[in-house]
């Protein structure tokens, strides 16, 4: 794979970088706060692992008709997103705490999904994040070839309609990682990726099998032993509960990416993206409802996208306070700030932008 490199010849540009840097940190020089989690993350971090894990436990231990087991499935598909995002997500980052062994505790709550840490942290911290938006090497926007995400993707006809089917197939997300972890795991052994991280490849699949089997055992074959529940029925609960993990994280993701005003770019001949990397950051992603308490509580902080994509090591729980100082400084350098003013305002920004990227381009 072509390495991308970020370089402009435009001077604010660093300039840009270093003062949006300086003034947040800053804040909390003057603050005298750590960039890392406080008593605020903990309590959100037992409030979502209460809201995966005691649903599962009482259909385990209470009698229930399959209705109100089908809406404890849903409540633990609601548990087990928001553990992703306000758990995992910063930890995995190494923001949720300032002692290693806190974020690499709290990073294996991805193992409650079925999925895998080691390629989490490449997929998103690593290609996510290092190349937002660009085609061939952010895999967040790389979905499948039913959904077109991005505008250099070639264009198929199924994409004629994926503003209305793309989030029955974003349901699929946690479900698919099940398995699709073994063939990711063997594409970055292939890329030299294990051997650059000190990955021993045999070890990480016996570790991938053991952990989904013992994960497949908890969620599946406890309650096919211990309720009174058809196989068939525990098995159709198991998908429930994905498919609401999968949509939701799916959605929010690409509600910061995939949005009317967030750029996406292609490098030229020689791999290079014109701009530096940290106003690619801001071009390229978005805001949304930064007013609301409780969907900021429930996604980590996933609605401040720039602000966690230009400091990544700051925990989410700081995103409120520091997202003024980084507009501030955008607008300083005359940088478009994207911000969508409301949840259903993104997500209709959302469907707009589907809707455009599955039908030819119009030239004006």
């Amino acid at each position: 794979m072509q390495t991308i490199k970020f370089s402009s010849t435009v001077p604010w540009q660093k300039e840009f970088a270093a003062t949006v840097r300086q003034r947040v940190n800053a804040y909390f020089k003057d603050k005298g706060i750590s960039t890392k989690g406080n008593l605020y993350l903990y309590l959100q971090t037992a409030a979502m692992l209460f809201l995966y894990i005691t649903p599962f436990v009482l259909i385990l231990t209470l009698a229930m008709s399959t209705w109100m087991a089908l809406l404890l499935v849903i409540v633990m598909g609601i548990g087990a997103a928001g553990v992703g995002m306000c758990v995992m997500h910063d930890a995995v980052h190494g923001s949720y705490s300032d002692k290693e062994w806190v974020n690499t505790l709290m990073g294996a709550t991805m193992y409650l999904l079925g999925s895998n840490v080691f390629n989490w942290k490449i997929q998103h911290n690593v290609m996510h994040h290092a190349y937002t938006n660009i085609e061939g090497y952010d895999e967040d926007i790389a979905v499948s070839g039913l959904i077109r995400l991005s505008q250099y993707a070639p264009l198929k006809k199924v994409h004629r309609y994926q503003y209305i089917d793309a989030f029955f197939f974003y349901g699929l997300m946690t479900l698919s990682k099940l398995t699709r972890d073994f063939s990711q795991l063997a594409k970055y052994n292939r890329d030299g990726v294990t051997q650059k991280f000190h990955i021993n490849p045999a070890m990480e699949y016996a570790k991938m099998v053991i952990i989904k089997l013992a994960y497949l055992f908890v969620l599946i074959g406890l309650p096919i032993l211990f309720t009174n529940f058809a196989w068939w029925q525990v098995l159709l609960g198991f998908l429930v509960m994905h498919w609401t993990t999968g949509c939701i994280l799916s959605t929010v993701f690409q509600m910061a990416h995939v949005v009317e005003g967030a750029q996406q770019f292609e490098p030229d001949e020689n791999g290079v993206i014109p701009t530096e990397w940290a106003v690619n950051e801001v071009l390229t992603t978005s805001d949304f409802a930064r007013n609301n308490s409780l969907l900021n509580w429930y996604v980590g902080g996933l609605n401040f996208q720039i602000e966690h994509h230009l400091f990544p090591n700051i925990c989410h729980v700081h995103y409120r306070r520091i997202a003024p100082i980084v507009e501030q400084t955008t607008k300083d350098f005359g940088l478009f700030y994207n911000v969508k003013p409301s949840f259903f305002a993104a997500l209709r920004s959302h469907v707009a932008r589907l809707k455009e990227l599955g039908q030819p381009p119009v030239f004006a």
